[in-house]
């Protein structure tokens, strides 16, 4: 529900109040004595989504874009009319979603002052840094609590679709500076624990998993972002707390970030490159998902000529950013693929082992099974291949086996075409 307070400009008094009476809106009316234009205030309670149209029908009776119009949130409202508006306006087409004005202004308020943004973005790319380097997924989430990363990404799609130019360049301004200023304090912060001995020495960073995790990014990154970007966008269209959904933005945007930065710091390309595509993607993604959703549920320009250059600004920004997610996703797609190539060769290595281990014991007079079989890959950041096979086998005891260690091999090698180090552990088992 919603607290609607309208200055009606001096002329127009009759025509706003027949309006009011032939939507069925109780108001209370109240002399203005400023001496300025202005006759009156109405003030009237409405369901949330009977705002944008009731304003809109206001508009059409007189009221022009300078008219002072305040929109606030009530918490009851206890009126026999109210309950009849209510129901008038349950059929709307979705019935959960704010009106325009309040759009724009809780995008607005959402990107915090400069002063602010900055500080708590650097606030929040230190933290990161430093749960990644000590591998602490705890303090990560922290700084993604803090990351006030989420007002520019939603002000940016909301200027778009209502047509609001300062409000789009503000956004994709903090956007851009915001990413900047996360991997470069990073960067710096990652510099000084190196040199510092803060932390015991790491000579390769892609080691510590907090960190891994961030620079082979696969096509389930790119879901996790479209995720963030249209739960920031309907949280917002519905008018309630968009706290935890700039948490779901934030995971997005400041681990990578940070990651960046510490390949910087460490001078690992790979780290660096990796962990920068997958930022890259992660916002482009957020604010094409946003621009798409608010097209979607019918936000507009107010002026029916804005609303053709907003139009043709959305097609041109979704084409932008889905051509730069297209080129990106090629790095993307060969993580993906790698994967799954990964995946499919490790089961059949498994297979292999189970294999070899069920046609030597057919040979045994006892018998004997696989209790696990791990496959070791390279300690590459990318693009791993398998260099060991580890087979633990339960034999009884006593009991001895030769030549298992061929009969696997020779069915890996057959796999892989290649030599792969195979090695069988026996541990003594016993069953009743």
């Amino acid at each position: 529900m919603r607290l609607v307070q309208v200055t009606i400009p001096s002329g127009k008094r009759q025509t706003v109040l027949q309006t009011l009476d032939d939507e069925g809106i109780d108001y209370v009316v109240t002399d203005e004595t400023s001496g300025r234009e202005y006759a009156a205030i109405a003030s009237f309670p409405l369901p949330k989504n009977a705002v944008e149209p009731v304003l809109s029908a206001l508009r059409d009776a007189g009221l022009s874009d300078d008219t002072f119009t305040v929109v606030v949130e009530a918490n009851t409202v206890v009126s026999q009319r109210f309950e009849q508006l209510q129901d008038a306006y349950a059929e709307e087409k979705d019935d959960d979603i704010i009106a325009r004005e309040e759009l724009t202004a809780a995008a607005s308020s959402l990107a915090p002052s400069t002063k602010t943004y900055i500080i708590m973005t650097i606030v929040s790319a230190v933290i990161a840094t430093a749960g990644l380097l000590l591998d602490s997924p705890a303090v990560v989430v922290g700084s993604m609590v803090i990351a006030p990363l989420v007002g520019p990404a939603m002000a940016a799609s909301v200027g778009t679709v209502v047509n609001d130019h300062e409000m789009f360049s503000r956004g994709v301004r903090l956007q851009i500076g915001g990413l900047v200023l996360a991997v470069l304090t990073a960067a710096v912060f990652a510099v000084v624990v190196r040199y510092s001995n803060f932390i015991p020495p790491l000579a390769d960073v892609a080691t510590v998993p907090e960190i891994r995790e961030r620079i082979a990014p696969d096509f389930l990154s790119l879901v996790v972002a479209l995720g963030a970007g249209v739960a920031g966008v309907v949280s917002l269209t519905s008018g309630v707390s968009t706290a935890l959904v700039g948490v779901m933005i934030a995971v997005a945007l400041i681990p990578p970030a940070a990651t960046a930065g510490i390949g910087l710091a460490w001078g690992a390309p790979l780290v660096t490159v990796g962990s920068s595509v997958l930022l890259l993607v992660n916002v482009l993604s957020i604010n094409l998902a946003a621009l798409i959703v608010l097209w979607y549920r019918g936000y507009r320009p107010e002026h029916w000529f804005r609303q053709t250059n907003a139009k043709q600004d959305i097609i041109k920004r979704i084409a932008v950013l889905a051509v730069a997610i297209v080129v990106l996703s090629a790095f993307l797609g060969g993580v993906t693929l790698d994967s799954y190539n990964r995946a499919t060769t490790t089961q059949q290595l498994q297979a292999d082992a189970e294999a070899g281990v069920e046609a030597t014991a057919m040979s045994l007079p006892f018998d004997i099974q696989v209790i696990d079989a791990e496959v070791e890959q390279s300690n590459t950041v990318l693009f791993q291949r398998p260099e060991r096979l580890v087979v633990t086998v339960g034999i009884p005891p006593g009991r001895t086996v030769d030549s298992l260690s061929s009969a696997i091999d020779d069915r890996a090698e057959a796999t892989l075409g290649r030599e792969i180090a195979t090695e069988v552990r026996f541990l003594t088992t016993e069953t009743s």
